[in-house]
């Protein structure tokens, strides 16, 4: 059985979609317990924003500090810690508020711990896959980002089955269930094979990635993706409760849930149908299509069309990440590391930008979220503008080169 899982490369896809997983269990797991922060750890509600922020903080500092250092320890090494991280950090959550004196100062050490594996699992799954021998590259990665959805959806349903049988006062029980998820994948990737898509020595320098103009565009293709996904995902459960007064679960339900679905109904999509549509064609629609759901979701007068619109948002910007590292892997092959981390980075900026937009945007303009909303369709806008750059500048870098020559 060792023997055989150290020569499939399928079996390293499939811990690189259960990384996926993993990530989705970090990211959204502790969204849920924040009520209970508040009443069980007098955790007032800015320093649960506190704790969001530090979560996207530590990721965006890791994703920095990832473009040296996995090329100097390795792949494999970087993924045993990413999952070890993990894994500490959601057992650290369940136990640390209780052990220390202070609450508060466990929950932000515990998130540290796990936000440092999710930010280095961020950074390596995708060029892991990338690097395995598959013939359908686009339609692989496609796939593999659907699981960070159908993870973001079993977190909720499974958490929510949990919490209604068990009671939420078992969260603890439920974060250590949730820790065996990154041991059991851990062991994985001790055993299966894992290659490089550059050697250290060969991949692009920072500088070198710095002063082509392809990256750039790259990175706004990256930012636009994150803070498109984002800035409608993060608002979805106050949009559903605030729009149709319904319960939190509910709203975490029709929200969230169902833009979670739909967005790994796309990618899903993309990656059967891949050989028959072309990449950036696709992002290209998925672009117009979520600019069309935001003015759906801010402007039209129904609370249920409204909350179409926003699980339609899903759909539209599934490709838009996974399809921003395809065309990046086929323009910069000799990107490396350093190029996939500083990708993650921008996407994670994105992530953090977008939401917070909306919420300033909102915040002058009287709590009004819906305005709020249309303020960040100059997200999708610009990604627009970053595809039709895609299509110029390399044809102008390759000529440049020839000049040269």
């Amino acid at each position: 059985m060792s023997n055989s899982i150290k020569k499939n490369y399928k079996c390293t896809i499939i811990a690189c979609f259960a990384g996926y997983i993993i990530q989705a269990v970090i990211n959204n797991f502790a969204p849920l317990l924040f009520i209970t922060f508040q009443t069980s750890y007098q955790v007032s509600l800015d320093k649960i924003a506190m704790l969001v922020t530090l979560n996207f903080g530590v990721q965006l500092l890791v994703d920095l500090a990832a473009t040296r250092l996995v090329d100097k320890i390795g792949y494999r090494v970087s993924m045993i810690l990413a999952h070890l991280m993990a894994a500490v950090g959601l057992v650290s959550m369940a136990f640390l508020p209780d052990l220390l004196p202070n609450a508060f100062a466990g929950l932000i050490v515990a998130i540290i711990l796990y936000a440092i594996g999710g930010g280095l699992l961020e950074v390596l799954v995708s060029p892991i896959v990338e690097a395995c021998p598959t013939e359908r590259k686009e339609a692989t990665m496609s796939l593999l980002h659907s699981f960070y959805c159908w993870g973001h959806v079993f977190v909720v349903l499974a958490s929510t089955l949990f919490f209604v049988t068990a009671g939420i006062s078992h969260w603890k029980i439920l974060a250590c269930i949730w820790a065996l998820l990154p041991l059991a994948n851990l062991y994985m990737f001790t055993q299966v094979p894992i290659n490089t898509l550059v050697e250290e020595k060969d991949g692009l320098s920072l500088k070198a990635l710095f002063k082509n103009k392809i990256f750039w565009v790259l990175m706004l293709l990256m930012v636009c993706a994150g803070a498109s996904e984002q800035g409608m995902s993060q608002w979805a459960s106050a949009f559903a409760e605030a729009g149709l007064g319904v319960s939190k679960t509910v709203g975490d339900l029709a929200g969230p849930c169902a833009f979670a679905v739909c967005m790994g109904c796309a990618r899903l999509f993309y990656a059967k149908y891949s050989e028959k549509i072309q990449l950036q064609k696709f992002m290209v629609f998925s672009g117009c299509l979520c600019i069309v759901t935001y003015f759906v979701a801010s402007l039209m007068g129904n609370p249920v069309v409204n909350l179409i619109g926003c699980a339609l948002c899903g759909f539209s910007v599934g490709i838009l990440w996974p399809g921003s590292f395809s065309i990046a892997a086929k323009l910069c092959r000799n990107g490396g590391t350093a190029m996939f981390a500083l990708l993650a980075l921008g996407g994670d900026l994105g992530c953090a930008g977008g939401p917070a937009l909306v919420g300033f945007v909102a915040e002058r303009l009287g709590g009004d979220l819906k305005r709020g909303i249309l303020a960040a369709v100059v997200f999708p806008v610009l990604l627009l503008v970053g595809l039709v750059l895609v299509k110029v500048i390399p044809q102008r870098v390759v000529l440049d080169e020839r000049r040269t020559e």
